[in-house]
C-alpha cells in the first residue's frame, strides 16, 4: 500500500511509524523542521520508542511537506490534524480536516480517507456530505502520550467507522493495516457506524477523566480532613471491580484529550438530559481552584511551579493543570516562577522562567510539582505535591 499520514504529532508519527514497517508512508506536515528531523532520523517528539524506529528509519517512510504529490498516489490518506477545542464554539475545530480533503479531493479523489483527529459525534457522516465524491472513514485512536506507539502495537482494540455498508470492505483492508503491523495480532476489531465510533473515542476518554476527577476528588476530602489519601485509595482500589488505573491524586486531568474530549462530549449533550458529564467536567476547575487555595492558605511570596508537562517523560505543555494553577495563583496577586528547562524564553504565561533548579528553589517559598521528581528531595520541605506513587 501507499499510505499519506497527515499530522506528524503523537497520533500521525507513531501510526507513520507502524505502517511504514509494511507499507509506503509519506509523514506529511507543514513544520519543516518537523520534516527535516524525520528525515535525518530524529524524533521531534518525546515517545522511547518513535525515537528508537527513527534512528533506523526504513526508506519505506519518507516525511515531506508536499502534501499534494503524495496525495496523487496514496492509496489511503491518514488524516492526524489537530482539532482543539474552541470555547467559544464549543466545538472541535475541523477546519485542517476540511482542508485536507478539500486537496485530497482535487488530487486523488479515489484515495480512501480515514480521519485519525478526534471529532464531534455525527461529524464524519456530515462531511460526507459535503464531499461525496471521497470515502471517508473514522478511525478512533487510544494513546498515551510519550508511548503513542507501543500503544500502536499493542493495540487494546482496532476500530473503524463506516458512513455507508459499501465502506466497510475499505474499513476491513485498513483495520487490516493496522493489526498485521501491531504485535499483537488477536487485538479486538471492530468495524462500526462512524458516529458509534466517534461516541466511542469521546464517551471513553470522559470515562478517565472521570476516574481522574473521583480520585483527585477523594483527595480533596482527604487532605481537607487530615486522612491519609494514600491508604483509603489503596483500600478502595483492592476491589477488582475499581482496580489501580488513573487513580494517583494530581492537580487535575490535561494533556492532549481529557479536557477537549470532555467539553466536545458535553456539548454532544445539549439537548439530552445529563448531570453526569457537567460534573466531570466543571469538577476539573473546582480541583485545580482548590489546589491554589491549599497553596496560599501558607501565604507565600513566591511560589514556584516545578515543571510543566503532564507527565514524566513528556514534552506536553497542552491543557496542563500546572499552567490553569500558576495562572490562578498569579491572578490572585502572588507573585510565580516557573522551573522548565524546555522553555529557552525568559518568561512563558506573564511568569518569569529559569532553567537553574537551584536559583529557582532559592527564590520559591513553596514550590508546587504535579508529579514528584526526585530532584526535589533536597526541598522536600517546601514542596507542595499530590502525587501518592511513581507512575509510567
Amino acid at each position: 500500500m501507499t499510505i499519506a499520514v497527515v499530522g506528524l504529532g503523537y497520533v500521525g508519527l507513531s501510526l507513520a511509524c507502524l505502517l511504514s514497517k509494511y507499507n509506503d508512508v509519506a509523514a506529511i506536515d507543514i513544520d519543516v523542521h518537523k520534516v527535516s528531523l524525520i528525515n535525518k532520523g530524529m524524533s521531534p517528539i518525546a515517545d522511547s520508542k518513535i525515537e528508537a524506529y527513527l534512528k533506523s528509519r526504513p526508506a519505506k517512510l519518507q516525511a515531506t511537506s508536499d502534501a499534494c504529490a503524495a496525495f496523487e498516489t496514496a492509496d489511503f490518506v491518514v488524516i492526524a490534524t489537530p482539532t482543539d477545542y474552541n470555547e467559544k464554539t464549543h466545538q472541535f475545530d475541523t477546519s485542517s480536516i476540511e482542508s485536507v480533503l478539500a486537496e485530497v479531493e482535487a488530487q486523488n479523489p479515489s484515495a480512501k480517507v480515514v480521519i485519525k483527529s478526534t471529532i464531534p459525534v455525527g461529524y464524519t457522516k456530515t462531511i460526507s456530505q459535503q464531499y461525496p465524491s471521497l470515502h471517508i472513514l473514522f478511525s478512533p485512536e487510544f494513546l498515551r502520550e510519550g508511548h503513542a506507539l507501543a500503544d500502536n502495537l499493542n493495540p487494546s482494540r482496532i476500530i473503524v467507522g463506516i458512513v455507508k455498508e459499501y465502506d466497510r470492505a475499505d474499513a476491513e483492508r485498513f483495520a487490516n493495516l493496522l493489526l498485521v503491523a501491531s504485535d499483537s495480532k488477536s487485538a479486538p476489531v471492530m468495524i462500526m457506524g462512524s458516529s458509534e465510533a466517534e461516541a466511542v473515542k469521546l464517551f471513553a476518554n470522559t470515562y478517565l477523566a472521570l476516574r481522574v476527577s473521583f480520585f483527585n476528588e477523594l483527595d480533596t476530602y482527604a487532605e481537607s480532613r487530615s486522612l491519609s489519601s494514600e491508604e483509603i485509595i489503596q483500600g478502595v482500589c483492592l476491589d477488582p471491580r475499581i482496580g489501580n488505573g488513573y487513580n494517583n491524586p494530581s492537580f487535575g486531568y490535561g494533556g492532549y484529550c481529557l479536557p477537549k474530549d470532555s467539553k466536545q462530549l458535553l456539548s454532544n449533550y445539549h439537548d439530552v438530559p445529563q448531570n453526569l458529564i457537567q460534573a466531570i467536567v466543571s469538577s476539573n476547575e473546582t480541583r485545580k481552584r482548590f489546589v491554589a487555595k491549599r497553596v496560599l492558605e501558607q501565604q507565600p511570596q513566591v511560589v514556584g511551579i516545578y515543571r510543566l508537562a503532564m507527565k514524566a517523560g513528556s514534552d506536553n505543555f497542552r491543557q496542563s493543570a500546572s499552567i490553569d494553577v500558576l495562572k490562578i495563583v498569579k491572578e490572585l496577586g502572588t507573585t510565580v516562577i516557573i522551573y522548565e528547562p524546555s522553555i529557552r524564553e525568559e518568561s512563558a504565561f506573564g511568569c518569569m522562567v529559569l532553567n537553574d533548579f537551584e536559583a529557582f528553589a532559592d527564590q520559591c517559598d513553596i514550590i508546587m510539582a504535579n508529579r514528584w521528581d526526585d530532584a526535589l528531595t533536597s526541598v522536600k520541605y517546601k514542596v507542595y505535591c499530590r502525587d501518592l506513587w511513581k507512575r509510567d
